[in-house]
């Protein structure tokens, strides 16, 4: 158990989204008594698309006492089916009913809004959790030993809040992550990836006038289909009344504008026009999209960051290791932050500026290196799904033969056994928690 001075740390989070709300939901279970989230926005706001609900997440949420509230409404797949765009011929299959048993938990799909919900109506619950939603986060003044940052309200003045512990969850586009870098003359380059995305939500009773569609609704089922430089993701969420599409193609609006805002007004034909060539089934699905509310998203990275931590003051989550959707871990991993930082957190042997230091240097030596495995693994899958004529997709579909018998590896690497064990089998609080002692003395 954490020494009182512990945790009456005085520890700020700006940002509160996946990362944000696990942090401050995982330092409020281990007993730490002030905990404050800066939040620009005015609430949460997550609406509008699926999200993958994998083992190693469940296994955090759980232990926060807020999965079982999240799985209710969940849907457990069974399986998953990669298919050809084109013709909707069927490339591979998966069985995934074995993960239960394997990890202790299943892999499920869900709602992002139920996700988000679920915990913070967890920190709700705590009393040591406070939120300042409209409120930004401007300059740092100072990192350590007691890290000071400037708070802008939408309405009220800029003030300076000082703080213990400063940890920035402030996502893809983090001002933080630039200001820290600054620090030492390293430029914080995001990579627009040159993609996009479309995420579509449709309703049972858009549906319902199709068979073959609610087909696909009432399957516990994960279905990608692929072609050059383009998929579609689609499941089953919210208790089947909801079908999740998300795709990834060419950013149309790449080469016009590569530092556009990162969610643009997206435009019906053209939509359809990118997946022209796709299967009927698919068509149908996205003339269902009403005219006016297709969204697209900029699909943009950033380049792995030398450190994470400084004095007492540490990123978290997308700002520093944004991730491509195709492994479905960027959340999983924002999540795996939070838990992590506050076990080494509880764990401090006192509250000197030196020794908080290091115990973010801890969370940093356990997360960092999985983190960025997991980084390149995503790009690698999406790599393998794009593939265009050629030997490359010639031998990816070698292998797409292969498993049909039975053999070999997944191409789709989220549903590759050997990836999934690396993905799911580690425990990064036990690894924590156990190993905190041995890196706090070499750090």
């Amino acid at each position: 158990m954490a020494s009182n001075d512990v945790l009456d740390l005085h520890i700020c989070i700006i940002g509160a989204g996946m990362g944000g709300l696990a942090t401050a939901l995982s330092l409020a279970k281990k007993g730490f008594r002030k905990i404050e989230v800066y939040e620009t926005a005015s609430n949460l706001g997550f609406v509008g698309a699926g999200i993958q609900l994998a083992p190693n997440m469940a296994r955090i949420l759980d232990r926060l006492g807020v999965w079982k509230e999240i799985e209710r409404e969940a849907v457990d797949l069974k399986e998953t089916s990669i298919r050809q765009g084109s013709t909707d011929n069927e490339l591979g299959h998966v069985d995934l009913k074995y993960i239960r048993s394997t990890y202790g938990y299943p892999h499920m799909v869900g709602h992002r809004a139920s996700l988000a919900g679920a915990m913070y109506a967890g920190c709700q619950r705590e009393k040591s959790i406070t939120f300042h939603f409209s409120t930004g986060a401007g300059e740092i003044t100072s990192w350590g030993p007691q890290p000071s940052f400037t708070a802008i309200p939408r309405n009220g003045e800029p003030h300076q809040v000082q703080c213990d512990v400063l940890l920035a969850a402030d996502g893809v586009k983090s001002t933080i992550r630039d200001q820290l870098l600054h620090l030492k003359n390293i430029s914080a380059k995001i990579i627009d990836t040159g993609q996009a995305a479309y995420r579509i939500m449709l309703t049972r009773e858009q549906m319902s006038s199709s068979p073959s569609l609610l087909a696909l609704l009432d399957r516990e089922s994960v279905t990608r289909w692929i072609g050059e430089k383009r998929h579609i993701i689609a499941y089953p969420v919210s208790s089947k009344q909801i079908y999740n599409l998300s795709t990834v193609q060419p950013d149309a609006n790449f080469a016009a504008a590569p530092s556009a805002t990162y969610t643009t007004k997206g435009s019906k034909p053209q939509m359809l026009d990118v997946f022209a060539d796709f299967c009927p089934l698919v068509q149908k699905m996205l003339n269902l999209v009403p005219d006016g509310e297709v969204c697209e998203w900029k699909l943009r990275v950033h380049e792995p960051l030398p450190f994470w931590t400084y004095e007492s003051t540490a990123l978290v989550g997308d700002a520093c290791h944004p991730t491509l959707p195709h492994l479905a871990q960027g959340a999983a991993q924002a999540i795996e932050d939070g838990a992590v930082l506050a076990v080494v957190l509880s764990k401090l042997p006192n509250t000197t500026p030196e020794a908080i230091s290091k115990g973010l240097k801890v969370y940093e030596t356990v997360r960092r290196e999985r983190a960025y495995k997991l980084v390149e693994l995503a790009a690698a899958s999406g790599r393998a799904m794009h593939l265009g004529e050629g030997a490359a997709k010639e031998e990816r579909d070698r292998q797409f033969a292969a498993l049909r018998e039975g053999k070999g590896p997944v191409p789709d690497k989220w549903a590759d056994a050997d990836v999934q064990k690396v993905i799911y089998g580690q425990d990064v609080v036990q690894i924590a928690e156990e190993e905190f002692d041995e890196i706090f003395g070499r750090v």
